[in-house]
C-alpha cells in the first residue's frame, strides 16, 4: 500500500542573525509532527532552510564586514545546521534561496506570472521597511504614527522602527483582484488558518482592502534577477515564498520532479510566526491562485515566545538590550535536549504569545520528568531485573486479556493521541501520555510489587504486576517519542526492544500485549536526574 503524503514546512529563517529561541521553537513544532506522522504511516517530507536574498541580508553581509552578501550567508549556515542537528530536527530537506533549483524555479515563476496577466511595470513611491522587507501604505503608516505618537519620523506599524521612503520603478502583483477570491477561499475552506483567531484577523485584513504589491527592487542588486527586465531583481518576498514548490520539484521538467511534485504538492502545513501570517495567507495564496496552482492545506501561527520576569510576573519581551534574552544553549545546558524538547513543545500555548522562565522550566522537568516518566521507567525495569534474573517476566499465555487499571486506561489511548496530534495540539496529547504514566506510578505504589515478591505463593501476581508496568512503559514510550526520541529509544534499548525504534504503524504498537517476555532489562542512570535549584 502506498503511504499517504505528509508535507511540513518552517519558513525559511533570514539570515541576518544567527538562529535563536524563536527558530528553535517553530523549527521544533516541524519536527515533533513529522516525527509523529512518521509513525502513523505517512509518507514525510519536512523541510527548513535559509532566506538569503533582500536588502537586509546585503546590510547584515555589510554590517559584518563580508565582501559579499553569499560569503555572509555562507558563514551562517552551519549555525542553522549545527543547531538543528543538536536540538535533534529531523527535516529531510533544507533549502537555501540561493541555490540554483530556487533560481531557475523564481526565474520560471516571472514567466507564468507575465503570462497570467496579474503583472504590470509601474513606479513605486512609498514607506518600506527594511527589517521587516515589508511595504506600507500612507494609512497604515499614518496609523502607526498615531499609535507611536511620531514626531516626523515615520516608523513600521509591525516593528516600529525607521521606515525608508522608495521612490523607483517596479513591477507589480495585482493582489487587488484577489479579496473576492481569498475571502471565498476562506469560506470554502475555515480550518485554512490556524488557530481559528488568527482566521479572523487575516479576513478582517482582507476585508479591509487590498493594494497591489511592489514586486521587484531596483535600487539593489542582492536579488534574483527578473529574467526578461536587466535591472529589476525579485522583491525578497516573492522569492521566499516559491521555497515550498522548489523544493518538491516545481519549474523542473524531469519524470522525477513531475512526480514528487505532483505527490507532495500542496502542503499539508506551512508552520509560521503570527508575524508573518499576511505574507503566507493572503500574499500566497494569491500569487498561487494566479498561476494555477493548488493552495496549502494549512498554515498554522505560532505566537512568540515572551520572559516572565521573576521579580515582577510580568511577560516581557525578550532582548539583550534588557538583558533577558534566552539562548537555546542556555535551556540545553539547564535541562537537556530532551527536556528542552518536552518543555517547549508541551508547556508553551503554541497559538499564542507564552511567557517563559527557568523556573517554570525546572517545575515542569522535575514533575514530569524526572518525578513520573523517569521515576516509572527506573522503577520498573529495576524491580524486572531484580525479580527476574536480570530480565522481563516470561510472558503467560492470556496475559494481555488480564483485566487490570492499565490496560483499561491503555484501550484507545493511540486514538485519543492522534485526535490532538493531528490539529497539533501537543499539550493535550502529552496528557494522554502522562495519563497512563500517572496511572503506572499510581499501581505501584496500591500493589507494592516488594511485598508481593517476598511471598513465593504471589509469584503470578507479581509476573503480572511486572509485565503491566512495562507494557505501559512500551506503549508510553512510543507516543512520546516525537517529543523526546532519544529518551525513547534509550528505553527500548534497555527493554531489548531495539525493533520498536522506528515504526510505521502507531496504533498497532500501541495495542496492548505487544510486549517481549524473557529478554534482558537495564535499569541504567536516571533518564532524567532531578534539576537541584542551584543547578541553572
Amino acid at each position: 500500500m502506498t503511504k499517504p503524503s505528509f508535507y511540513i514546512t518552517t519558513p525559511i529563517y533570514y539570515v541576518n542573525a544567527a538562529p535563536h529561541l524563536g527558530t528553535a521553537y517553530c523549527t521544533m513544532l516541524c519536527d515533533v509532527q513529522a516525527r509523529y506522522r512518521r509513525t502513523a504511516g505517512y509518507d514525510v517530507k519536512f523541510l527548513t532552510g535559509m532566506d538569503e536574498h533582500g536588502e537586509k541580508v546585503a546590510e547584515a553581509a555589510a554590517d559584518h564586514g563580508f565582501d559579499t552578501p553569499q560569503a555572509w550567508c555562507d558563514s551562517q549556515a552551519p549555525l542553522f545546521r549545527d543547531l538543528w542537528e543538536k536540538i535533534e530536527i529531523s527535516n529531510d530537506d533544507f533549502i537555501r534561496t540561493t541555490e540554483p533549483r530556487q533560481h531557475h524555479a523564481v526565474q520560471y515563476l516571472w514567466d507564468r506570472m507575465n503570462e497570467s496577466g496579474y503583472l504590470y511595470k509601474g513606479s513605486y513611491d512609498g514607506w518600506y521597511c527594511v527589517p521587516e522587507e515589508t511595504y506600507f501604505t500612507e494609512n497604515q503608516v499614518k496609523k502607526s504614527d498615531e499609535e507611536h505618537e511620531t514626531q516626523g519620523q515615520h516608523l513600521c506599524p509591525d516593528c516600529g522602527r525607521p521606515l525608508e521612503r522608495v521612490q523607483e520603478e517596479s513591477y507589480f502583483f495585482k493582489l487587488s483582484a484577489f479579496q473576492d477570491k481569498l475571502l471565498a477561499f476562506y469560506d470554502e475552506h475555515p480550518d485554512f488558518v490556524q488557530p481559528d483567531f488568527r482566521m479572523n484577523e487575516v479576513r478582517t485584513f482582507v476585508e479591509g482592502g487590498l493594494t497591489d504589491l511592489s514586486v521587484s527592487r531596483t535600487s539593489f542588486d542582492w536579488g534574483i534577477p527578473v529574467p526578461f527586465d536587466d535591472g529589476h531583481v525579485t522583491y525578497v518576498w516573492f522569492d521566499a515564498l516559491l521555497n515550498y514548490m522548489t523544493a518538491v520539484g516545481y519549474s523542473l521538467d524531469d519524470e522525477a520532479s513531475r512526480a514528487e511534485f505532483a505527490k507532495r504538492w500542496p502542503a499539508q502545513y506551512h508552520v509560521v510566526g503570527k508575524d508573518i501570517i499576511r505574507f503566507h495567507c493572503v500574499i500566497w495564496p494569491a500569487m498561487l491562485m494566479a498561476i494555477g496552482e493548488a493552495l496549502p492545506e494549512h498554515v498554522f501561527a505560532h505566537g512568540f515566545l515572551t520572559v516572565r520576569n521573576s521579580e515582577t510576573g510580568e511577560a516581557e519581551k525578550m532582548s539583550k538590550s534588557r538583558g533577558n534574552a534566552i539562548a537555546p544553549q542556555d535551556v540545553i545546558d539547564l535541562m537537556g535536549v530532551e527536556g528542552y524538547r518536552y518543555y517547549f513543545m508541551t508547556d508553551v500555548s503554541h497559538g499564542k504569545d507564552s511567557a517563559i522562565s527557568f523556573d517554570r522550566m525546572e517545575q515542569v522537568y522535575n514533575a514530569d520528568l524526572a518525578n513520573s516518566w523517569g521515576n516509572l521507567v527506573s522503577r520498573s525495569l529495576n524491580m524486572s531485573a531484580k525479580y527476574f534474573d536480570g530480565k522481563t517476566p516470561a510472558l503467560a499465555d492470556g496475559w494481555a486479556e488480564k483485566d487490570n487499571p492499565l490496560r483499561e486506561i491503555a484501550q484507545g489511548i493511540e486514538a485519543r493521541y492522534a485526535a490532538c496530534m493531528d490539529v497539533m495540539d501537543y499539550a493535550g496529547a502529552k496528557d494522554v501520555v502522562m495519563e497512563l504514566v500517572h496511572a503506572a506510578n499510581h499501581y505501584i505504589e496500591d500493589t507494592a510489587p516488594w511485598a508481593v515478591a517476598k511471598d513465593e505463593a504471589r509469584a503470578e501476581e507479581l509476573r503480572d504486576i511486572i509485565v503491566n508496568l512495562l507494557e505501559s512503559i512500551r506503549i508510553s514510550a512510543h507516543l512520546f517519542a516525537p517529543f523526546m526520541p532519544e529518551t525513547s529509544a534509550e528505553v527500548f534499548r534497555r527493554m531489548s526492544l531495539e525493533g520498536e525504534e522506528t515504526t510505521d504503524d502507531l496504533a498497532a504498537v500501541c495495542e496492548w500485549g505487544g510486549l517481549a517476555g524473557d529478554v534482558p532489562v537495564t535499569k541504567g542512570d536516571a533518564l532524567f536526574p532531578r534539576l537541584a535549584a542551584d543547578k541553572k
